[in-house]
């Protein structure tokens, strides 16, 4: 004998069944639930191997997906200081990246002038000396170059000397759909509250910071990390030392990561090793797992 389910029946069951197919892609959801913050890894914490002839540039990208499974870079000009305008050369860097799935985050500029230079011709090829840098940025795949806001003078002065070059840069790489970041790295820019003063001062959306856990000396390197967030498109943990509980030895990771997520900041936050005591794969590897556990944490 058929069976006919009454008018009850069926709509208990129909709507059973529309319960079950929502929640199952609910939970799906909940599983795919986007980290705080994704990790890369910045290439100067591989910079004794390199300069010491063990690794080569057209490396990077391997090793880091290979040796630590992380799927972004952030290349140092240093290592490749001729190549900027060499097709050849960026265009097999890329390739070596993208058939690993490797993705460039940015690419950190050092000895190409003073951005803040009291001198107007030597600002402005300071300047102009960074271009060549925006585009193989752009071209690798990137968002953005880290540069430095060097100056010379008086406190004021060198703010507006290094928001003049910042400025000037920023307009062409802007033209570029590329970002300008500074990150505190020596004199005035690893003082929080003059940074930050040059980025408003600055006030382009393309222009901002790249706040480095380590690099702010005699300044108060928590105080600098909350001044200079507002405006950040990349973040750097420095790291040196480890105690046996795989801590940093001069920062505490864990409130560090609070101001940073507190910025509403999910980016992408660079190792940086640059330690001696641990060999450097090992600190990466360190700083890694220090940067996992602390995610874990504040999830």
């Amino acid at each position: 004998m058929k069976y006919n389910p009454t008018r009850r029946e069926f709509i208990k069951a129909t709507t059973a069944a529309a319960v079950t197919t929502t929640t199952i892609p609910a939970l799906a959801d909940k599983k795919k639930k986007k980290p705080l913050f994704k990790i890369s890894l910045a290439q100067w914490s591989l910079h004794r191997a390199i300069f010491g002839g063990k690794m080569k540039n057209e490396d990077f990208a391997r090793v880091t997906k290979e040796e630590f499974n992380i799927s972004c870079i952030e290349y140092v000009n240093q290592f490749f200081k001729d190549k900027a305008e060499n097709m050849d050369y960026l265009k097999d860097l890329k390739k070596r990246a993208d058939d690993l799935g490797v993705t460039t985050n940015l690419i950190m500029c050092d000895g190409e002038g003073r951005l803040g230079d009291p001198d107007p011709a030597k600002r402005t090829q300071a300047v102009e000396n960074h271009y060549k840098w925006v585009k193989a940025a752009k071209f690798l795949g990137g968002h953005s170059i880290r540069v430095n806001a060097a100056s010379a003078g008086k406190y004021d002065e060198q703010l507006e000397l290094a928001a003049d070059g910042l400025s000037r840069l920023s307009e062409f790489a802007a033209k570029h759909h590329m970002n300008v970041i500074v990150e505190n790295h020596g004199g005035l820019s690893s003082n929080g509250a003059w940074l930050a003063a040059v980025m408003k001062k600055v006030n382009m959306d393309n222009c901002g910071t790249l706040p480095d856990f380590g690099n702010f000396h005699d300044y108060d390197r928590y105080q600098g990390v909350e001044e200079t967030m507002p405006f950040a498109k990349a973040v750097s943990a420095k790291s040196h030392n480890f105690d046996e509980n795989g801590n940093e030895t001069k920062t505490d990771y864990t409130r560090m990561m609070k101001i940073v997520l507190s910025h509403g900041y999910n980016g992408y936050v660079g190792i940086e090793y640059e330690g001696r005591e641990k060999p450097e794969m090992e600190g990466i590897e360190l700083t890694k797992q220090l940067l996992l556990k602390v995610r874990q944490q504040l999830s």
